[in-house]
């Protein structure tokens, strides 16, 4: 990148989709607006409005080395290190999945149930099964002020990243972990059980944009030989977990509605509601212990 641009923010700004444009990004333009607004600390408007203040040299090199970062397939997210979520700021780690909109179609879809059983029982506890950032449990938590939660999951990393992002949303009086796969650490029940759990083929990791597998956490995202090992851990034991009447709703691959749904069913669940996301792909599987 030229020395003589950078000097002020809309300069960056240019220097750095250039970069990205010349490097054949999918949305250049807008990775630039995300990375040097997150590095500066900008929000789009004053990208805008500020553009011709200066930038700190420190800020221009922090920035190019951003970008090389980038150009070596890293997310912009990853480099910031942290993404909005439901509104809630997150910080990620190398142990997480970085928590993406398609996700926020599960908090959309569990948020009426939890509302429901919230209004009927005064208070609902929530479990987040590989909760990563901690991310759908902390949404569904801001949303229902009575809800408590427990995150779970097998990294002592992702668990601490998750404790973080709670104590940073002011959610960390409602918020527990238990470390251990799937409900090997839980004893308790629970009115709502969520999970965005790992679900590519283990053959098809190889093929996926390096943006996802070689910053991804591989555990996150390995279902196992057909993609279906985790909805069959969760299912087999998750009725143990749950309140009469309570909900278990899973985010799945946009293939996995009739798999996930006859493994369910199988372990004796009954599909009450299935979400499209945004590319009206299915995303979202609700079910309920059929008793």
């Amino acid at each position: 990148m030229s020395g003589g641009q950078g000097s002020t923010v809309a300069g960056l700004l240019q220097e750095v989709r250039a970069s990205f444009a010349a490097a054949d990004l999918d949305d250049p333009a807008t990775e630039a607006r995300i990375l040097v607004g997150g590095l500066l600390r900008l929000s789009s408007t004053e990208l805008v409005t500020r553009g011709s203040e200066a930038v700190l040299p420190d800020d221009v090199t922090t920035a190019r080395a951003a970008v090389a970062r980038r150009l070596n397939h890293e997310p912009v997210y990853r480099i910031l290190g942290e993404r909005e979520f439901y509104g809630l700021p997150l910080r990620l780690s190398p142990a997480t999945l970085e928590p993406r909109p398609d996700t926020e179609i599960l908090v959309d879809t569990m948020l009426p149930h939890v509302r429901r059983l919230q209004s009927e029982l005064g208070n609902v506890h929530i479990l987040d099964l590989g909760t990563g950032t901690g991310a759908i449990c902390l949404a569904l938590l801001r949303e229902c002020p009575q809800a408590t939660g427990v995150g779970s999951d097998i990294s002592a990393e992702a668990l601490e990243t998750a404790r973080g992002n709670a104590e940073r949303n002011g959610l960390a009086a409602r918020f527990e972990t238990a470390q251990g796969s799937w409900f090997d650490a839980i004893h308790e029940r629970f009115h709502v059980i969520v999970s965005n759990p790992p679900y590519i083929a283990s053959s098809v990791i190889s093929t996926l944009a390096p943006e996802v597998k070689d910053f991804d956490p591989p555990a996150a995202l390995d279902g196992g030989l057909d993609g279906l090992d985790a909805y069959r851990a969760i299912a087999k034991d998750a009725a143990r977990f749950l309140y009469p009447d309570g909900k278990i709703g899973v985010e799945i691959g946009y293939d996995q509605r009739e798999t996930v749904t006859s493994v369910f069913e199988g372990a004796g669940f009954l599909l009450v509601e299935a979400v499209r996301d945004y590319g009206q792909n299915d995303r979202v599987l609700v079910f309920q212990f059929h008793r």
